[in-house]
């Protein structure tokens, strides 16, 4: 069987009980109209028939001392062992309490010894509503990866009530090179190697100097340096054990709005929006920041069409706004900074950002296990990544999707991680932390506050 990359190596090296490496989702249904109680009950039932499970969620990982990682088949796989069933109880059965059982879901390391994934199926939420909740390694799939899986396991219009169960879908995986291809392929394979070496030296240079050029202050944005954030906030220091999960949402067709009349991208509007709100937060625990907001970025590495499992992201520190009252004037610093960054990654190989963020995450890695995130410097101040999700509304079973609510893991030194999708009409962000953070609800709410001061912000500029 294909070994793990690099990249998707380091998600098992990092793990630990404290620190889980796993990503999920959180989908939430409304049921057809006319169905009864036990609609959820019996979906479940049906998604245990479905018992052929396809790569990779029919894989293992061998980490053995003696011999290199590989990703290995399962000799057998109990579904049960996969797929769970929740039911809420009727009194408590609101939106904090669904957010309190996903958060317990999300605490625990999965199970290596088996398959690397669960699907829980959550019923009895009010308004007739029920969800999934789906989580996999990290090591197996990148979120844009799981966001695509997610969507292809779902139909496109009511009328069909076809089940897709994720686990069930042919992928495609790494392989190895079959033996009997020949020497030529062997040679093939070296020189690819050699050439992705080369790239990949190549673009650590011009990062390197790029790097020492933003130390000494000869350019700007280009790239943020790392381990410059702030010290000692509310959202930094050693990962601990628990999480909590919250979210927020804004309808897209404000977020266009926006975007139409200032040119900008999805991300200038909620990094816009975050940065106001992270320092909102902050303020509120007696931290105000006097250099940008820093915030590390996962970006997509892979090329168009690219549609293997694992992960090909690199993440990069980004600067947001200095501090400033005008949210328009926030947008724009942002929009500049984001250009600089598109400008860097684009004149780099992927091959050197991916390197790039092996070797700055071992530093930090190296920090946590000294215990020494509470003293030095973080990485950056949070971990920001969008996953662009579906435009059109998606269903199960004739039950609509109605919400898509991200959950990713932690980064040494993060005790924070903020996950953007947008869904049909609405862009949600999915907010999960450790128990230490207080009033992780609070910053859900100066979210959609920051959005409307915004909004505010450009209506005014633009009526003028």
């Amino acid at each position: 069987m294909a070994a793990p990359s690099l990249l998707d190596l380091g998600f098992f090296i990092t793990e630990s009980s404290a620190s889980p490496k796993h990503v999920a989702g959180l989908m939430v249904f409304e049921k057809p109209e006319g169905s009864d109680a036990g609609f959820a009950r019996r979906l479940f039932d049906e998604f245990r028939t479905h018992t052929a499970v396809k790569p990779p969620f029919n894989r293992v990982i061998s980490l053995s001392p003696t011999s290199l990682p590989r990703w290995q088949e399962a000799k057998s796989i109990d579904l049960g062992r996969h797929l769970v069933y929740h039911e809420l109880e009727p009194d408590e059965n609101d939106r904090k309490a669904l957010y309190r059982l996903v958060a317990r879901l999300h605490t625990p390391v999965l199970d290596r010894s088996r398959p690397l994934w669960e699907v829980h199926v959550i019923d009895g939420i009010a308004e007739g509503r029920f969800a999934l909740y789906q989580k996999m390694h990290h090591a197996c799939a990148d979120g844009v990866t799981m966001m695509r899986w997610a969507t292809e396991s779902l139909a496109k219009t009511p009328a069909d009530h076809t089940l897709r169960p994720i686990w069930t879908q042919e992928r495609r995986v790494r392989r190895e090179q079959p033996e009997d291809e020949g020497n030529w392929k062997l040679l093939e394979s070296l020189w690819d190697g050699t050439v992705v070496a080369g790239r990949r030296a190549l673009g650590l240079g011009r990062l390197a100097a790029m790097l020492a050029l933003e130390t000494a202050n000869l350019t700007k944005n280009a790239i943020a340096l790392p381990f410059i954030a702030t010290e000692k906030t509310p959202l930094t220091g050693t990962v601990t054990k628990g999480r909590q999960f919250c979210s927020a949402e804004i309808s897209m067709d404000r977020v266009n709005l926006i975007r139409k009349k200032t040119r900008s991208t999805l991300n200038h509007v909620a990094l816009t929006c975050l940065d106001l709100a992270l320092r909102r937060y902050l303020e509120e625990h007696g931290y105000e920041l006097e250099r940008p907001v820093t915030i590390q970025m996962p970006v997509n590495l892979r090329q168009p069409g690219e549609k293997r499992a694992g992960n090909k992201i690199g993440i990069i520190q980004v600067e947001l706004s200095p501090p400033t009252d005008d949210p328009y004037v926030r947008l724009r610093n942002i929009g500049f900074s984001l250009r600089g960054v598109r400008n860097m990654i684009d004149s780099v190989a992927p091959e050197a950002i991916e390197s790039y963020t092996i070797l700055s995450n071992l530093v930090a890695v190296a920090a946590e296990s000294l215990n020494l995130s509470d003293t030095l410097p973080p990485m950056s101040n949070t971990l920001v990544s969008n996953v662009p999700g579906p435009k059109d509304y998606l269903y199960l079973a004739g039950a609509r999707l109605a919400e898509m609510h991200p959950i990713s893991t932690l980064p040494p030194s993060n005790l924070l991680n903020i996950t953007l999708v947008s869904y049909a009409d609405k862009l949600f962000f999915g907010l999960i932390a450790t128990n230490q953070v207080s009033n992780l609800d609070h910053l859900g709410t100066y979210i959609g506050e920051a959005f409307t001061e915004l909004e505010a912000s450009v209506l005014d500029a633009h009526s003028r």
